[in-house]
C-alpha cells in the first residue's frame, strides 16, 4: 500500500486512477427526447439533408434575383405577382421572369426563383403588382437542400453529452431514439460514529450527515447515478460488509471519513482487502482534501473522501466528476466556465501544494474582483456563500491582492 503522506500532485494521482481502471461505458437506448444530459456511445448520422427542400428565411417576395438589379426606393423594379406559396404544401407554381410569388418563412421556394425580398423592401402598386424597393442576390434569405446537413454526414459524434441543441438536431432528423451511455452507479458510504440523519435532532456531540447528499447531487450534476447506502459507524467489520455491498452494486464506491492518518482509519485498510490491486494513492498534494484515497478493486474504482463537507466536495469535483465522465465515455468534455476576476485580498499559499480557494464575484466597474471566502473545511456554506474557486498552482507561494486570476464556477 501506497504510505500516507506520500503525496501525489492531482492530475497525476487522476492520471493514476483512469490508467488502472480502464473505464468501458455499456450501451442504452432511449427516446432522444428523454437524452438531454446524457452522453452518445455511437456516432448519429443524418439519414437525409437538412433542409431536405429549399426555403425562405423571412416572409417576403420570392423572385430572381437578376429582376431586381439596379431596384431602389426611387426606382424600383416593378414585378407581377404569381401567386402565393401556401405553408406546409409543394410549392406548385413557378416563378418567371419579371415575375415573383408571395411567400412565408419557412415556406418551400418556387422552382425558377433563387432569392427572396423581405416583405419590408416591397410596396404593393395594383392587384398583381408589386414594387421591389431594393436589390437582391442570389441566395438571399433563402436555405438551399442540404445546407445544414449533408446526408450520410456525422451530425453528432460518440461520447458528446447532448444538449439541447442537439436534442432540437435528433427531432429535425427524425431520429427519435439513440444510443447512450448506461449513467454509472456510484455507491455512497458515510462513515462517523457522531454522524445522524438531516431529519433527526442531533444530540450534543452529533452532526447531521451532510456528504451523502451532496456528493450524491454532484454525481447526478455529472450523470451518474448516486446510491446512498446511509451512515455507517467506525466499525471495521460493518464497513467493510457496506463497502462490499456497494462494490458489488456499483461502477464506483465513495467512503466519507476515516481517510485520514489516525488510528482509527480504516478506510485505506479495508479498500485492500476488497480487491485487486487496491489503494494506489494515499494522500494528494491539494488544500483542502490532502488524505484522500484513490484505488481500484477489481475493475472498479473506489474513492476515499476526508470528512469535512468542504474538503469532500471539492475533493470530489477534481476527482469524483472526471471519473464519471470516463465512465460516460465522455470525449469531448467542454469547458468548465471560468470568469477572469482580481482578487480583493492577498491569498498565501505553501509551495509545493495546490491549493483551492473559494471566492464570490462582485461586478465592479472593468469587470469581476473575486472575495475570497474564508472558513474551516468543515462549515458548508463557505461554498454556499463562493461562486467559484481559485486555483494556486504548487509553484506559486500566494496570489497578490489586485492580480488578474480564474474562478471555476460551481
Amino acid at each position: 500500500m501506497t504510505e500516507f503522506l506520500v503525496l501525489q500532485p492531482p492530475d497525476k494521482a487522476l492520471s493514476v486512477l483512469l490508467e488502472n481502471l480502464l473505464p468501458k461505458p455499456e450501451p442504452e437506448v432511449i427516446a432522444s427526447a428523454q437524452a438531454l444530459g446524457r452522453v452518445t456511445l455511437q456516432e448519429i448520422v443524418a439519414p437525409h439533408p437538412l433542409p431536405a427542400f429549399p426555403r425562405s428565411t423571412v416572409d417576403g417576395y420570392a423572385l430572381r434575383a437578376a429582376d431586381t438589379h439596379g431596384a431602389s426606393e426611387t426606382l424600383p423594379a416593378y414585378l407581377s405577382v404569381a401567386g402565393e406559396i401556401p405553408m406546409g404544401a409543394v410549392a406548385a407554381l413557378q416563378v418567371n421572369q419579371g415575375q415573383c410569388a408571395l411567400i412565408h418563412t419557412g415556406g418551400m421556394l418556387p422552382s425558377g426563383a433563387d432569392a427572396v425580398v423581405m416583405v419590408e423592401h416591397t410596396q404593393g402598386t395594383r392587384p398583381g403588382e408589386v414594387e421591389i424597393m431594393r436589390p437582391a442576390a442570389a441566395g438571399e434569405n433563402i436555405l438551399t437542400v442540404g445546407e445544414d446537413v449533408q446526408p450520410r454526414q456525422v451530425v453528432i459524434p460518440a461520447g458528446v453529452r447532448l444538449r439541447p441543441a442537439e436534442i432540437g438536431g435528433l427531432m429535425a432528423l427524425g431520429i427519435t431514439q439513440v444510443v447512450v451511455a448506461r449513467k454509472p452507479k456510484v455507491g455512497i458510504l458515510s462513515s462517523g460514529d457522531e454522524l445522524v440523519p438531516p431529519d433527526a435532532d442531533p444530540g450534543p456531540a452529533q452532526v447531521r450527515d451532510v456528504n451523502e447528499y451532496t456528493l450524491s447531487a454532484l454525481v447526478a450534476e455529472k450523470g451518474g447515478l448516486p446510491v446512498r447506502y446511509g451512515i455507517l459507524p467506525d466499525q471495521a467489520s460493518l464497513l467493510e460488509q457496506a463497502a462490499s455491498q456497494a462494490l458489488g452494486e456499483c461502477d464506483v464506491v465513495v467512503i466519507t471519513a476515516g481517510s485520514s492518518a489516525s488510528a482509527r482509519d480504516l478506510t485505506a485498510e479495508i479498500i485492500n482487502q476488497l480487491g485487486k490491486p487496491g489503494v494506489l494513492v494515499h494522500g494528494v498534494n491539494v488544500r483542502p482534501g490532502k488524505p484522500t484515497i484513490l484505488a481500484v478493486c477489481d475493475g472498479k474504482a473506489v474513492i476515499g473522501l476526508p470528512g469535512n463537507p468542504v474538503s469532500a466536495l471539492v475533493i470530489a469535483s477534481l476527482f469524483v466528476s472526471p471519473l464519471v465522465e470516463a465512465l460516460l465515455g465522455l470525449q469531448q468534455a467542454r469547458p468548465r466556465p471560468r470568469i477572469p476576476a482580481r482578487l480583493t485580498l492577498n491569498l498565501p499559499s505553501q509551495a509545493g501544494r495546490e491549493d483551492w480557494i473559494p471566492v464570490k464575484l462582485l461586478a465592479g466597474e472593468g469587470g469581476y474582483q473575486a472575495e475570497p471566502v474564508f472558513g474551516k473545511s468543515n462549515l458548508i456554506f463557505t461554498l454556499s456563500r463562493a461562486d467559484g474557486l481559485v486555483r494556486i498552482l504548487p509553484d506559486a507561494n500566494g496570489l497578490a491582492a489586485g492580480e488578474l486570476v480564474e474562478v471555476y464556477l460551481f
